[in-house]
């Protein structure tokens, strides 16, 4: 195996050398026609003879104890098989461990925190007699509201700390210029279209999970210490996804039931949360409240920036959104203080979700920008220039590339920045008032232990197998396209396995780490094939040319099939974080633009453009990078103009969690979406030199939608989402 861990700057020779032409290029979906045609397996569809169909039991209040659980209408009812009620492995919430998700407690601590769980042989008679299981409760007051409950700076909660550099009050007192204002997101659901599902079967003393779910080897674990068996018994297939943007980070409370019902009943069960439990049972965003403060010079050089927040999260939970990360490396100013407040609520957990950080962060930092360059009379672009660190402000570590002013360079010229005009209000098109606005995207990278076997076969095939997942962002198609490239191979000559907990253990998909992550452990796996393939071609490596299954060197060629001579070349690749991603600062950056129409009768909100220009590193595929990129850029636009979960807080239920009333961004919604990219491989972020893709796109996109709002109709909302009754009272007259 070869383990390289990044430990120093490194790039596989084959991979910038190789003729096949696959790295980069467009290439369609290697699981497309599978998905197409119908015939790709997900979580809830096929099963074992004999599957029994499961149904959650909610709790109806949102604080306080479960008295009485009268279950006897419900097992009476045809069909029904058992009402699982008071079982101690039950877990009252999903999470990574068995300590996030709790045990089954008679204590309720949100609304909708599983009671009971109905097996039926049918979904609809689950589904039935759920509704016949009578509780009685005993309720207690709520901390439904997060604004009405006390915030502490002083805490130990989520991975990012609270940092303070130089003084930032001192600062700004003796700026120049200071700018003050606070924003207010609110919370967002991760709103994947394939339900959060299981499948779940018994095979003697082992046990086989079918779900929707983004990482399997924690997934794995947290099973098993779960049902309170070796993990080495658990076998957890996800081999495709129908989304996660974060809520399928860690092991649904749906999973763990599914196993534990078809234990009960000695038959293979399942279970999809309806839209509405899964706003209950999944986690979800934490609101924000962001105070922005910057001082600077006449010239708009930067002394003193402090972004200082509030955010939710149930109690002994560990996860706290990180509103400040994307801001750390972000302006140059001496003093600098990013703090995270946490206030205490009996609502549904809070969790990863779509680029956390960034995704809100983003929206107060950036817009801040734009009202300050307004202040100083300054050009939005021209502000960020003047700003631009030379090493990571905040750690004063190297950045390993960073191409920020170049795509503010790039995106300007695409999208006709020059021809803006400054003054709010003064751009017409009959009743509709157009503007234009800008900000900046960042998003972090991160190199994840990751690990993947390739096989030569005796055909001359390639077999590519790593527990990785593909949620809808290409991980077939760029594995395949790493491995052809490498090994000269066409992707019809390759076979890809993911999404199976027996497969090499990967990164897993999510914190836009996936593909830089277990691309390169596929990328060293063939490298040591290539360096076997040299020996039977009494070759050194670098002297070998591959392509369309033949080798060349020294004049000598032989098709892969043949130097195989019938028995497999196996190899093992693993790469994880080193010493180079510690002395470094790394990222992805990109440049967001906007042109949005305000009706000045009704404040209807209509992006008509939206363009961003990225650095990602080495782009893999071109295609698969863009539609994560331009996705991402529509989530940024409906954050901005309409995602709201809103929270009935004398209850603590949500009054919106389905796609009826919870309104991400449709067709109607979105514009002709252009995204670009500036490339430089990054060979200080992992050995394919691949940054992060599948989150930066959200960031920025919102706030660029929100100072074109500005720009087009005088009226700044610092409190998102921008809604109609926001805009009205301000609008000028028509």
């Amino acid at each position: 195996m070869t383990d390289h861990a990044m430990d120093a700057p490194y790039r596989p020779a084959a991979l910038d050398k190789g003729r096949q032409g696959l790295i980069g290029k467009g290439v369609d979906r290697y699981e497309g026609p599978l998905k197409v045609s119908g015939t790709a397996q997900y979580a809830f569809e096929g099963a074992p003879a004999g599957t029994l169909y499961a149904h959650v039991v909610g709790a109806t209040i949102g604080a306080g104890k479960v008295l009485r659980v009268d279950a006897s209408a419900a097992e009476a009812m045809p069909g029904v098989v058992r009402v699982i009620v008071d079982h101690p492995d039950l877990p009252s919430t999903g999470g990574s461990s068995r300590e996030a998700m709790g045990d089954w407690t008679d204590a309720i601590d949100h609304f909708g925190q599983p009671v009971a769980l109905v097996i039926a042989e049918s979904l609809e008679a689950a589904r039935d007699a759920a509704l016949a299981v009578e509780v009685t409760y005993d309720t207690r007051p709520g901390r439904f509201d997060p604004r009405d409950q006390p915030a502490v700076v002083d805490h130990k909660i989520g991975f990012l700390p609270n940092i303070v550099k130089g003084d930032v009050d001192a600062a700004l007192d003796a700026a120049a210029i200071r700018f003050d204002q606070s924003y207010t997101t609110p919370v967002h659901f991760p709103a994947a279209l394939e339900p959060h599902a299981t499948t779940a079967w018994w095979e003697g003393d082992d046990l086989v999970v079918r779900a929707s779910l983004q990482i399997l080897g924690g997934a794995r674990e947290t099973i098993a210490n779960r049902l309170g068996i070796d993990k080495e018994r658990v076998r957890v297939l996800a081999p495709y996804v129908g989304g996660g943007f974060g809520g399928k980070t860690g092991v649904g409370p749906e999973t763990v039931m599914a196993a534990i019902a078809a234990r009960e009943v000695g038959r293979p069960v399942k279970i999809a949360l309806p839209r509405r439990q899964t706003a209950a049972l999944v986690h979800h965003r934490g609101d924000t409240v962001q105070r922005i403060r910057i001082g600077c010079d006449a010239e708009g050089r930067m002394t003193a920036l402090a972004h200082d927040s509030i955010t939710s999260q149930k109690p002994d939970k560990g996860f706290l959104e990180p509103v400040h990360f994307g801001t750390i490396p972000m302006y140059a100013a001496e003093h600098r203080r990013f703090t995270t407040a946490l206030t205490v609520v009996d609502l549904p957990s809070t969790g990863a979700v779509r680029a956390p950080g960034e995704a809100v962060g983003t929206f107060a930092v950036e817009c801040a920008m734009d009202e300050l360059a307004e202040q100083l009379g300054l050009d939005p672009i021209e502000l960020r220039r003047r700003n631009e660190p030379e090493v990571d402000p905040t750690s004063g570590k190297p950045f390993s590339t960073r191409l920020m002013l170049d795509c503010y360079e790039e995106g300007a010229r695409r999208f006709g920045w020059d021809r803006r005009n400054p003054v709010p209000g003064q751009n017409r098109d009959d009743e509709w008032l157009i503007g234009h606005g800008m900000a900046a995207a960042v998003r972090g990278n991160f190199t994840v232990n990751s690990e993947a076997r390739v096989t030569l076969t005796a055909e001359g095939r390639a077999v590519i197998e790593t527990d990785m997942t593909d949620i809808g962002t290409g991980t077939y198609t760029i594995l395949a396209q790493v491995a052809g490239e490498m090994l000269g191979l066409p992707v019809s000559a390759i076979d890809v396995r993911l999404g199976d907990s027996d497969l090499p253990l990967s990164a897993g998909s999510g914190g836009s780490f996936g593909a830089g992550s277990s691309g390169s452990a596929v990328a060293l796996a063939c490298e040591d094939i290539l360096a076997e393939l040299a020996r039977r071609m009494n070759a050194a490596p670098e002297e070998l040319v591959l392509i369309d299954g033949t080798v060349s060197a020294g004049g000598r060629s032989s098709s892969i099939a043949d130097l195989v001579r019938g028995k497999p070349i196996v190899a093992h690749g693993k790469t994880g974080p080193g010493q180079v991603s510690r002395r470094t600062s790394q990222a992805s950056h990109g440049a967001q633009f906007a042109e949005v129409a305000v009706n000045a009768v009704t404040g209807e909100v209509r992006v008509r453009r939206l363009i961003g220009v990225f650095d990602v590193g080495r782009v893999l595929n071109e295609k698969t990078a863009r539609n994560q990129m331009v996705g991402g850029m529509i989530w940024g636009l409906g954050y901005a103009l309409s995602e709201d979960a809103v929270v009935d807080t004398r209850t603590g239920q949500f009054v919106n969690p389905d796609f009826g009333e919870y309104h991400v961004a449709v067709h109607a919604d979105a514009p002709a979406v252009e995204c670009h990219f500036i490339e430089q491989v990054d060979d200080q972020a992992n050995p394919v030199g691949a940054k992060a893709v599948g989150e930066l796109g959200i960031s920025g996109a919102g706030a660029a939608v929100a100072n074109a709002v500005y720009n087009a109709c005088g009226v700044r909302v610092r409190d998102f989402p921008i809604t109609l009754d926001k805009l009205l009272p301000g609008l000028p007259p028509v």
